[in-house]
């Protein structure tokens, strides 16, 4: 320090341009101290202060150190390789493992190499080393993974914050966490730095979209199997699907709805060779004549209903859709019997069942019609978020992309600084709504999203 106090008196100092990475080493081990100063005609110049052990660190790397040493041990000096040395290159190869392009391989170490840090704090006061421009998202991933995938919002110096504010020297950072974690959003690879954190959401997104693609892949295989009139009892025996998975390559059931999800195969194949199986045990028996007498049977169907609701035991009946809840085509719903307006549909879900249910002798059984006109449902959304600049344009351009028609959209802000958003939208059934509740959950900063009941 005496040198820089010499340097220091010859030529004025730039304030906040002094570092100490000998306190705290960069993550390669490069460790040095900076300062800037302002010269003679008013440019700045900046001046590096280390030992030539550092200086040889700083010019040919860790390795060429090392080798230094070693070459010199003969000489009585003592080859220390310390632990936190290695696990920097421990985390380099773990890094190469889940990296399958040499590129990206190669852009990730430039990166944790060359790039400016930034020094923050725990709550309790530890401190994390993250590159320079990183977000509450690349500290919640450095301190576990688990912490980053349930985020849903960080204060900084004990103020709430958006998640993707750049954090400074200094900064104490707290993450906050929910019980019903959604995952990490896409969108916050735009916004993290390190490539820790980077590399952890891309792995649960691997896996969540396998996840979701089995899903799919169950469902499809339910639609295709009730189209035709069977039940998964008949097809689902154990030996008609080791026959499947033999004769298209899964090793297991998983894969199998994973890639029909996924859309590699179709449904409509992999129930075909399940009916090839269940013909040999069913010799006797005329399946297609079969699949033709049930699609015969649809075609003589009760009609459709302008409301889409077939109120039990009566025919034209008023139907209205309550307002309370918005029922809308895939609900489990009931019917109500109002005095002079007919049949009021609620959701089996809705606040006011309990009420309902006082007067049982006006409970009626309601269904949707198979064969419904096609026809729009409003619905009422609730979105909770952290406070940004552009969330409500982000919400209706997520709301354009899924072509969800968004009637209404009102937003305030609450005490504690979260943003409550509440939208009306227009669907035509439960899946059009469900795919829109999904986007609208992948949102920047949004961390809860319901329908409101």
């Amino acid at each position: 320090m005496q040198h820089f106090g010499v340097v220091h008196e010859l030529y004025n100092p730039m304030p906040g341009r002094f570092k100490d990475y000998i306190a705290l080493p960069k993550a390669n081990m490069y460790q040095s101290l900076h300062t800037t100063l302002i010269g003679p005609k008013g440019t700045p110049f900046e001046v590096q202060l280390r030992t030539w052990d550092m200086h040889r660190i700083a010019e040919f790397g860790i390795a060429a150190h090392w080798a230094y040493k070693e070459a010199n041990k003969n000489k009585k000096t003592t080859v220390i390789v310390e632990e936190d040395k290695l696990s920097w290159l421990r985390e380099t190869l773990e890094w190469q493992k889940d990296m399958q392009d040499p590129q990206e391989f190669l852009n990730t170490l430039k990166t944790e190499l060359f790039e400016d840090e930034v020094y923050v704090f725990t709550r309790n006061g530890d401190i994390k080393v993250l590159p320079k421009g990183s977000t509450p998202i690349d500290f919640a991933y450095n301190v576990h993974t688990e912490i980053g995938h349930r985020m849903t919002g960080a204060k900084i110096n004990g103020k709430m914050m958006p998640i993707i504010t750049k954090l400074n020297n200094g900064d104490i950072i707290e993450i906050i966490t929910t019980d019903n974690p959604k995952g990490p959003s896409r969108d916050w690879l735009k916004f993290v730095q390190s490539s820790s954190a980077r590399n952890k959401i891309l792995q649960w997104f691997k896996k969540e979209d396998r996840e979701e693609n089995i899903e799919k892949g169950k469902e499809a295989l339910q639609r295709e199997i009730k189209r035709i009139g069977m039940t998964e009892t008949d097809l689902y025996k154990q030996e008609y699907v080791n026959a499947a998975l033999e004769r298209y390559k899964f090793n297991n059931v998983n894969d199998m709805y994973a890639a029909v999800g996924f859309g590699t195969i179709s449904a409509g194949k992999i129930i075909s060779k399940l009916l090839f199986e269940y013909r040999k045990e069913h010799e006797e028996e005329n399946i297609e004549e079969k699949i033709e007498e049930l699609s015969e049977k649809k075609r003589f169907m009760p009609k459709n209903t302008k409301s889409g609701v077939i109120v039990k035991g009566i025919d034209n009946c008023l139907v209205k859709f309550s307002k309370c809840c918005n029922p809308v085509p895939g609900d489990e719903i009931i019917g109500y019997i109002t005095r002079g307006r007919g049949v009021s549909i609620h959701r089996k879900d809705c606040i006011n069942i309990k009420d309902l249910f006082q007067a049982e002798d006006r409970i009626i059984d309601v269904e949707w019609a198979n064969n419904t006109e096609r026809a729009s449902y409003k619905v009422d959304i609730e979105i909770h978020s952290n406070d940004r600049d552009g969330l409500v344009a982000d919400i209706a351009k997520e709301m354009n992309n899924e072509k969800a028609t968004m009637l209404e959209i009102n937003s305030k802000l609450n005490k504690e600084r979260i943003v409550i958003t509440n939208i009306t939208l227009e669907v035509e059934n439960i899946e059009e709504l469900n795919k829109a509740l999904k986007a609208l959950r992948k949102i920047d900063s949004v961390y809860e999203v319901k329908r409101k009941k």
